[in-house]
This record gives structure tokens, sequence and C-alpha cells, in this order.
């Protein structure tokens, strides 16, 4: 086994490999770019050593030849799947725990793959060249030709729609993959996304590790995944792993990656070969989870030469299995990525629960990378005892000064869908978005609450006593009117009164939270101020509350402005002050967390201000245009 292993990733993905190597006694090596030199994977790493990029090969390399590192496990993102991280490596001695360099271009070139698949024998989608396209049965789907994770990827209804489609899906790829190629094929408009776990040694080893199930996602890129499928039979559990064997054989793989699967919803025996990832998966806790298996340990045996040492037959499966993940994005503005300062943070510790992030109160979460922040992952005898944990891991996680998708996985959660297991690539987008279960009126109360309870804490927090109330009671005259003005999140602002508020019982329950008791319901909620923003979080949920005037709210869109709806860098800008547009007219492109958003005129008339121009870097609500209507 290697002395030292060089981790080339960041974030969760690289304190994941590290919790192993601590395990084996290995000494880790950590990179990191400037932005991350206080990152906790900086922090728990044995050595840590700066570079400009994570995607600068040759830095990377060079940082194992000076720390003396045998070898380099790449996670997942950025290089991980570029044969020419492998190719140097072996130059200068050092193993890249993954497949060989042939095998991963191989799998890497989607267009590639899908010959190897048909050759081994797997059925494929079927493709279509531009030409051919005009005439084909719509839905398709444009897809880059190298990379994944939904990057690159756009849903075409129309023929008229296809040329921006293309010219989109390869700006975001050669953002994303240095690489512009996309192709076309079928779309399957309802199908669950399932895929296969394998791992291979070199001395002809190859097993499958079970299937997961992927088929909630939104923008093509997975939300939740749990294993086993609840749609998958034992007969069709051996047809995809044997598929999956038979594809790493025909490729002469080593190492971990994952066939991919596409699904009819009704019959998930008709199935069809996306793609292989030539490289461990975010989602690879549900698997470790169900088998009892350490994918990183068989990753790092298996790149040190040993066998895998285990048959098919005696990969065993126990539970199940769900991981969510917790994304900085709105909900409630379709997904937009977020950004922020981390204020305050509690992960969920309980039984059967188990959490990857690598965050802390302080951390930058920022547009420059994939906006996944943690996985909450659950295990449990069976499907409904593991949602059952997720859940009640989810409620009690608490993350404030960035907003995140943990109250929407909750709401997810609840549905019929989910819960009786009916789930497919589209459900997501058809569902209706899940309700808070507070209104904006307890919101408000409990952040005025919180915040005055935070003030005169020496005085006491509240309850009956008038003595210890916080609602500006005095001796000897009447109580002072406190007002508040608070808009939550992006509705409408409400005015509140603190003689309005009643009484509240309050008592501090740790260093962010306290526990409220209103009209007999006692409910603990978190809580932090960010200048005039106070964040407030319960169950799960949480809300940014501003404590403004409504005249800003109320000004905002009334002529047509454009205003930022995510941090991001302006891609491309397609109007120009003076023109003449029409309602749904490109205006501003945005680029953040390597996706793109189209702004358009929200009326017919004329551009009067445009405020920004190609390169620049916005911020959240930055206006970014005006269109005044025609009269």
């Amino acid at each position: 086994m290697f002395g030292t292993v060089l981790i080339a990733n960041r974030g969760e993905i690289a304190r994941r490999v590290i919790r192993t190597l601590d395990r084996l006694g290995i000494r880790s090596v950590a990179v990191h770019a400037a932005a991350d030199r206080h990152a906790p994977h900086v922090r728990e790493a044995d050595e840590a050593v700066a570079v400009s990029s994570y995607l600068d090969i040759d830095e990377i390399v060079a940082a194992c030849r000076r720390t003396g590192a045998a070898a380099l496990h790449p996670g997942y993102g950025f290089l991980s799947e570029n044969p020419a991280l492998a190719r140097a490596c072996a130059r200068v001695g050092v193993v890249f725990v993954g497949p060989p360099p042939e095998a991963g271009e191989l799998m890497g070139d989607k267009l590639r793959a899908k010959e190897a698949a048909m050759a081994a024998g797997l059925p494929v989608v079927p493709s279509f060249t531009e030409a051919q396209a005009q005439t084909a049965p719509y839905p398709l789907l444009v897809k880059a030709a190298a990379g994944g994770g939904g990057r690159g990827m756009r849903v075409v209804h129309r023929a008229e729609d296809l040329d921006a489609a293309l010219a989109s899906a390869r700006r975001e790829a050669q953002a994303g993959f240095g690489d512009d190629r996309v192709f076309i094929e079928r779309f399957l408009p309802r199908a669950r996304h399932l895929e296969v776990q394998v791992i291979a040694d070199v001395h002809g080893t190859v097993l499958h590790l079970g299937e997961r199930e992927c088929s909630l996602q939104r923008r093509h890129q997975k939300v939740m995944e749990e294993s086993p499928s609840p749609a998958v039979s034992p007969q069709l559990r051996a047809a995809l792993g044997d598929e999956a064997v038979a594809l790493a054989r025909a490729a002469q793989y080593v190492n971990a990656g994952t066939v991919e699967f596409i699904a009819d919803f009704d019959d998930p025996a008709e199935h069809f070969f996306l793609e292989m990832n030539a490289r461990l998966q975010v989602e690879h806790p549900v698997t470790e989870l169900v088998t009892g298996l350490d994918l990183v340990e068989l990753q790092l045996r298996v790149a040190a030469g040993e066998p895998l040492g285990l048959s098919q037959d005696e990969v065993r499966f126990a539970g199940h299995a769900i991981e969510a993940r917790v994304n900085a994005e709105d909900s409630s503005r379709d997904f937009l990525p977020a950004a922020g300062r981390v204020l305050a943070y509690r992960r969920a510790d309980a039984v059967g629960v188990r959490v990857d992030d690598a965050i802390a109160v302080g951390s930058e979460i920022d547009i420059g990378y994939d906006s996944l922040v943690a996985k909450v992952i659950a295990h449990g005898e069976d499907r409904p005892a593991a949602l059952a944990r997720l859940d009640h891991a989810l409620a009690r996680t608490t993350l404030l000064g960035v907003t995140t998708t943990t109250g929407f996985l909750r709401g997810l959660l609840a549905t019929d869908e989910v819960r009786s297991g009916r789930m497919d690539t589209g459900l997501i987008e058809r569902l209706e978005p899940p309700m808070t279960p507070f209104s904006d009126e307890q919101i408000a109360e409990a952040a005025a609450v919180m915040t005055l309870a935070t003030r005169h804490e020496g005085r006491g927090a509240g309850g009956s006593d008038p003595f210890t109330r916080v609602d500006g009671w005095r001796l000897g005259g009447r109580r002072a009117p406190s007002w508040w003005r608070l808009t939550v999140g992006g509705g409408p602002p409400l005015e509140l009164r603190l003689d309005d508020l009643g009484l509240h019982e309050l008592e501090r329950t740790g260093s962010d939270s306290w526990a409220i008791t209103s009209e007999g319901e006692r409910r603990e909620w978190s809580f932090a101020i960010d200048g005039d923003l106070i964040w407030v979080g319960c169950d799960g949920h949480a809300w940014p509350v501003h404590r403004s005037g409504p005249a800003a709210t109320e000004a905002a869109g009334s002529y047509g402005d454009l205003r930022a709806p995510m941090p991001g860098q302006v891609l491309l800008v397609h109007a120009a002050a003076g023109d003449r547009v029409r309602a749904g007219d490109p205006i501003v492109v945005l680029e953040s967390m390597k996706m793109e958003l189209v702004l358009a005129a929200p009326v017919d008339g004329q551009v009067t201000e445009l405020n920004v121009a190609v390169g620049d870097k916005v911020t959240l609500d930055q206006a970014l245009a005006r269109v005044e209507a025609s009269p």
C-alpha cells in the first residue's frame, strides 16, 4: 500500500478520501486554490500544497513529486476523468487511482462509449446526426460528448429550437470540460435513471455492487439517489449487473466506475445504456452503506496491484440507503445558484445517518464551483426506515447565510410519488413546489422576537413576568412601541408592531438557536444576523429576512427591470441601449456554476438602460438592464 497519497480535489470529496487514508494509516496531501487556503479539507490533510487551479495538470503532478506522493486520487469532477492526468502521473512514476488512460479515454468519449457498448451487446439509445435530427421524432436530447453531471445537456421539443440548443450546449460543454463536441439522441420523456457500480482489479476480477436509483433530477442533475432501486427486480438486477460487467471487461476497465442506464418507467426491463463514468460517483455512499464496503479503500488496493479478494457471490446487500444532496440553490427561483458566507451550521447526528460535507461557520460559498455543499445519507433495514431517518436528519440540519435546498428536499420526501417509489426523471418538473410549513408572518415574528431577545438577553428572554418581556414595556410608563418592517425572502413587505406579537416564551438552546413557545406550541429556531439581514431557520427550512421598507420591493420590475436572479458572470449581451425588443427576446445571458441562464425582455418596448458588458461579474438582484414598455 502507498505511504503518501495526494488528493487532486477539494471540499467534501477531498475530506471523504482523507477519512479512508487516515483509517488506513496513509499520509494525505491536499491541494488548494488561494480561496480555499483555510478550507476544512486543507486543515484535515497531513500536508497541503497551494496551486493556482485545480485544473492545472502540471502543478498537480509537481505537487506529487514535491511531497513524495506515491499515488494520486482524483476524486470526482475536475480532472478525475481526464486521461491526460493519468498519463502525466505515469510519466513521473505516480500511480493514478483510477482506470488506465486508454479505458478512461474510451468511456470519456460518449460517442465511442456507445459504440463499445453496442459491441459488448448492451442496448443503446438511438442517436442522430444534425441532418437526421431535423426529421427525427421529438423530443430529442443534445448531450456533451465529454464530461457529465448534466452539463452541456438540452432537451429539444421542436426542430426550430435545435440550432439554439446546440449552440448553448456547446458553450456549456466548452466551459465545463474544455471540449465543445455534442451529439443528439432520443429523449425518453418518462424514464427512470438507473446505474450500476462496478469495480475491477488488474487480475481479471470484475464485480458489480448493485444498482442505484437516480431518477430524482432537475436540469439533468441528480437530487436524491438510493440503493437498491424500488423498481428493480432480482432478475433485472442480475441483467443490469451482467451488462455492466460485460462492458467493463470489453473496455479493459480497471478500478471503480459506474455504468448508467435509462429505463422505461412502466417497464424498467426495457432499458438502454447511457454512458460510463470512469470515476467514483457523488452518490457512492449509498452503495457503501448497503454493501458494507469502502469504495475508496477498494480503489486504493486495486491501484496498488492487490486483488479484490472478493467474488460476485460474496457481495452482500443489507437494508436500504438514500442520499439527499444539499445544494446552495434557491428552489423558489427555479434552483438558481446561491452564494454567501455560512453564518451558522449544524449537521445531523443520528443513528444510521452519515453526512459528507466540507463547510463550517465562516465558509464562503461562491459561484466558482459546483453548488453541492453537503450530502445527507440515511441507512435503514428497509426503504420506509431509510426515508424516515433521512427526513429526520434533514429536519435537524441547520445552515444559515446561504439559501439551500434542505427544505425543498423535505417537501420532496413527503410526496406520494417518492414515498411509493414511483419516480421518473421528469417528476420534479411536474410537481408543484412544496409549500413551506410556516407563513411569512410566523417567520417575521420569529426573526423580530429572536433579535430583541438577543439584544436584551441580560434582562431575560421572555415569559409572563413583565420585567423579563422583550416587547419594550417599562416601569412607570407605557411600553415603547417597536415597529418592524420585514421582507421574508422575495415576498411582500410586512409591517409588525411588537405590541401585536403577543407574549412569546423564549429559551436559549444553543449559541445560534432559541426555543420559542407561542400559543402553547414550542419550536426550536436557529438565528443569525448579517448586517440588516436576519437569517432564521426551523425544521430544516431557512429564510433570509430583510429589514427594509416596501418601496424598493414595489418598484422592482415596474419598468421592466432585469435583475440578476443569481450571482454570476455575464456571458453574452444580445441587445444595446436604444434597441426595440419584444417580450421574450434574450437580453443578457449569465453563467454561474457552469450553468447558463437567459434573461429575456419582460415586455414589448425599448431597452433604455444596459448596465453590464460581457465578462462583468454581477451580484444577486443587481440591476442589469431596463426595458420600458411601448405605449
